[in-house]
C-alpha cells in the first residue's frame, strides 16, 4: 500500500511485483526458486489494486512458475487467478534458452488482460513473432546496461591505449 502511494506520487506508471517469497532470488540464480501461495499473492495484488488512486497507474503480475520448475499448467492457475484479482498485466517469465514455453502459454491465454515477456534467454524471437502470438509488452531488461558497460570499455581501451583522454 505504501509502495503504491510513494510511487504514484512520484509518477511512476507502474509495478510489477513477482510471485515469489522473500527474500527473491533472481530468476537465473540455479536453485531456491520458491513462490509465494497463490492466496498471499493474490491479497497483495488486491492491496496494491485497492491502494492506487489513479486509473492510469498499473499494477503488472509477474508469474514465475515457469521460473520455479511447475510447467504451464501452474502458470496458468496463477495468471488466471491474477487477472481475476484484478491484475492489469501479466508478465510471464520463463529462462528457458528457446522461447518454447512463452509461445505456449501465450496462444493459450484466453483473457483480455495483456500478456508481457522478457526474453532475455530467448533473443532470437522477434517482435512481429510476439505480436502474433498475442504479447502485448516487451521489457528488454538490460540490453542498454549491456551497449553501455560495452562503449565504457572501449572508451577506458582507448584511454589505456593513447594515454590521455583526448581522443575520447
Amino acid at each position: 500500500i505504501h509502495l503504491v502511494h510513494r510511487f504514484e506520487a512520484a509518477g511512476v506508471a507502474a509495478i510489477c511485483i513477482e510471485d515469489k517469497l522473500f527474500p527473491k532470488v533472481n530468476s537465473f540464480v540455479p536453485g531456491r526458486q520458491e513462490l509465494a501461495s497463490v492466496a498471499e499473492f493474490v491479497g497483495k495484488l488486491l492491496a496494491a489494486k485497492n491502494a492506487q488512486r489513479s486509473p492510469a497507474f498499473m499494477v503488472i503480475a509477474r508469474v514465475e512458475a515457469l521460473i520455479a520448475g511447475h510447467g504451464l499448467d501452474e502458470a496458468w492457475r496463477r495468471a488466471r487467478a491474477y487477472a481475476s484479482a484484478g491484475a492489469d498485466a501479466i508478465l510471464i517469465h520463463s529462462k528457458e534458452p528457446r522461447p518454447y514455453q512463452i509461445v505456449d502459454f501465450a496462444r493459450a491465454w484466453n483473457l483480455k488482460v495483456p500478456l508481457i515477456v522478457v526474453p532475455t534467454t530467448y533473443p532470437d524471437i522477434t517482435v512481429a513473432r510476439l505480436k502474433e502470438i498475442g504479447v502485448k509488452g516487451v521489457i528488454y531488461a538490460n540490453q542498454g546496461l549491456r551497449a553501455s558497460a560495452k562503449a565504457m570499455l572501449e572508451v577506458y581501451a582507448e584511454i589505456l591505449s593513447s594515454g590521455s583522454t583526448a581522443t575520447v
